[in-house]
């Protein structure tokens, strides 16, 4: 099931990456199919050991039955809290792959997709209560514009949310192809794949406060890494990515680094490598989805 749930991205650049110590302790914060915590696992004693995160309760069908191994069904910025929970108070290395699955885009009833007709949904947590229905039919046209603005990087953010207000002024927008149909002719001839995909990231993000979440788990990530132990990032779009670069670089999101008397830099990590790694040609052909992912590595040192 795992396979067809999600292709893991860049698989031997983020088990490389890890650089795994067979008898040490490991948090998978992004489970989804399972295919990167089955290869950590491979990589480990039985000694070792392997805590997983996923907050779609969709992913739990794809735990692993091994004793080495935890899923958490919980939102990654929770890790510190449930690390305690299970005894755990120091890691060896943490991974994130903040893409959304291919089981979640595949799903036409989760509303990830555009291409499917479905709910207006792109909840990652099932459980909670606003969905993107809510944020697209009662929110008003300002906040609509500030988010299309801030996540999705539009252009065109103001038009595209006053043609969102326009079009649920004769019926609620209930569904993903409504919502395309209501900004259609705000879409560049040419680049309305790429428009609408920047409009269902921006509420994406709105709807699972992800960017927040990302900051909260990379914090937390780099105070339970042991000395020498590596946080390894997937990233699929600029907000994202900038956040890690920054905070791996300098220790905040702002990639301002501070330098104490000596000019030595303030900073809990080092960057393993300078530039972001990228999918290779061959996986480009084997998964298109890999195409936007940046992998990023840093090494705690202090």
């Amino acid at each position: 099931m795992a396979n067809d749930y999600h292709l893991p991205v860049m698989l031997t650049e983020t088990i490389n990456g890890l650089n795994i110590r067979a008898k040490g302790t490991y948090v998978d914060t992004t489970f989804g199919g399972g295919g990167h915590s089955r290869a950590i696992i491979d990589a480990l004693d039985d000694e070792g050991r392997l805590v997983a995160f996923d907050q779609d309760m969709d992913a739990v069908a794809n735990s692993i039955d091994d004793k080495r191994f935890t899923l958490i069904n919980e939102n990654f910025r929770y890790l510190k809290n449930f690390l305690r929970l299970h005894g755990i108070r120091n890691v060896d290395g943490v991974l994130a792959d903040l893409g959304v699955s291919s089981h979640q885009f595949d799903e036409a009833s989760r509303g990830f997709s555009t291409r499917h007709d479905g709910a207006l949904d792109l909840r990652m947590d099932q459980r909670q209560a606003l969905s993107a229905r809510e944020l697209v039919n009662d929110s008003d046209e300002e906040t609509l514009t500030s988010i299309m603005r801030l996540y999705g990087e539009l252009p065109n953010a103001r038009q595209i949310a006053h043609a969102i207000c326009d079009a649920r002024r004769q019926n609620a927008i209930e569904t993903t192809l409504q919502l395309c149909k209501a900004v259609e002719r705000h879409l560049p001839r040419g680049y309305e794949n790429k428009y609408l995909a920047m409009i269902f990231q921006a509420l994406r993000i709105e709807v699972n406060g992800e960017l927040d979440a990302l900051k909260e788990m990379l914090m937390q990530a780099t105070e339970l890494l042991n000395k020498g132990g590596r946080l390894v990032v997937l990233s699929y779009h600029s907000l994202e990515d900038r956040l890690v670069k920054n905070f791996m670089r300098a220790g905040n999101f702002e990639g301002v680094v501070e330098k104490d008397f000596f000019g030595n830099p303030l900073t809990p990590l080092k960057m393993v490598s300078r530039k972001a790694l990228v999918p290779t040609d061959d996986e480009l052909q084997r998964n298109p989805r890999s195409r936007s992912a940046k992998l990023r590595i840093a090494e705690k040192i202090s």
